[in-house]
């Protein structure tokens, strides 16, 4: 899975409210039918804290803690929100250009 796309399970599993790694695993399995490895996850959170697009829930800032709970930013859910709907587009022109959705 590309790191954009790992951002952006992870993202989308965090708008629902804060979790934890394996909690956000679990999400995005539930989404995808399967799970990010161990160095997908927690490179995904670790790139998406330093974009400031998610951050501690509680105050904790060990980036080694694989219990510590986050949550997604304001900066987070305007990023997820203008990913999703660029997806959306390219979605509804691949399923007209199928013949699958009308004109």
């Amino acid at each position: 899975m590309h790191g954009n796309d790992a951002q952006m399970l992870v993202l989308t599993a965090l708008a629902g409210g804060p979790l934890h790694g394996y909690a956000i695993n679990t999400a995005i399995e539930v989404l995808t039918g399967t799970r990010l490895g161990p160095g997908s996850l927690y490179g995904a959170l670790a790139r998406l804290e330093a974009r400031q697009l998610v951050e501690p829930a509680a105050g904790r800032s060990d980036a080694q803690d694989r219990h510590r709970t986050v949550r997604i930013t304001a900066a987070g859910r305007e990023a997820l929100r203008v990913e999703l709907e660029q997806l959306a587009r390219v979605a509804q022109a691949g399923l007209r250009a199928l013949g699958v959705a009308p004109a």
